[in-house]
């Protein structure tokens, strides 16, 4: 008989449903649910901090789950603002995105502050070294005081109040769910926790 519970407990924790499970504790429903900016697809948003050093190492593996992501996923990135000496960084982000070289400088960003261990930290830091990739030092001025980027800073703000972050890095499903490397208790875990959540919404969606 204890062998007979034994398989039978075996099974369940593998099977599809005790797999499902295994990923309650891993993310937070987010209430209310917020909007999303990807109609038609279901979103996936992380908020991150440049100076996160576990923003840094989550890194290539997002870049793997980005390399296998469903067609019916758009993948967004937001700055996180969960205090002032974050700003910096945020603008960092908005300025190139706004020059058309957000790809170039994301990642040179994190590895300057992470891997080459600069201080890249304030707005005079931060001008430097877009600077040092080129970019125009008055045109970066320019960018980077507008009212355009204020209010992009603005939105990042109260968006990242809706989802209820209190953390980086976090990924937001659908403007519905929250989870983190720390809820997923690893890096790996996260992205199954990602691509279970993905499902779910998926799945929801073709509901009548």
């Amino acid at each position: 008989m204890n062998k007979f519970i034994f398989v039978a407990m075996l099974v369940l924790c593998c099977s599809p449903m005790g797999y499902a499970q295994s990923f309650d504790d891993a993310y937070t429903a987010i209430t209310p649910a917020q909007p999303t900016q990807t109609a038609g697809k279901i979103e996936v948003l992380e908020i991150f901090w440049y100076g996160c050093p576990h923003c840094y190492a989550f890194e290539p593996y997002l870049q793997q789950w980005l390399s296998r992501k469903p067609d019916n996923v758009e993948f967004r990135l937001m700055p996180g603002i969960l205090n002032n000496n974050w700003v910096p960084h945020a603008k960092a982000y908005y300025v190139a995105e706004k020059l058309g070289i957000l790809d170039k400088i994301h990642q040179q960003l994190f590895d300057a502050i992470h891997k080459d261990k600069r201080n890249i930290f304030s707005d005079d830091d931060v001008k430097e070294f877009f600077i040092e990739q080129g970019v125009d030092g008055n045109k970066f001025s320019e960018i980077y005081g507008s009212k355009e980027l204020l209010e992009k800073l603005r939105q990042a703000f109260e968006l990242q109040r809706g989802y209820q972050v209190n953390g980086v890095p976090a990924v937001i499903i659908n403007g519905k769910y929250h989870t983190s490397p720390s809820m997923a208790r690893s890096y790996d875990n996260l992205l199954k926790v990602m691509d279970y959540l993905v499902d779910k919404e998926s799945e929801g969606s073709q509901d009548p």
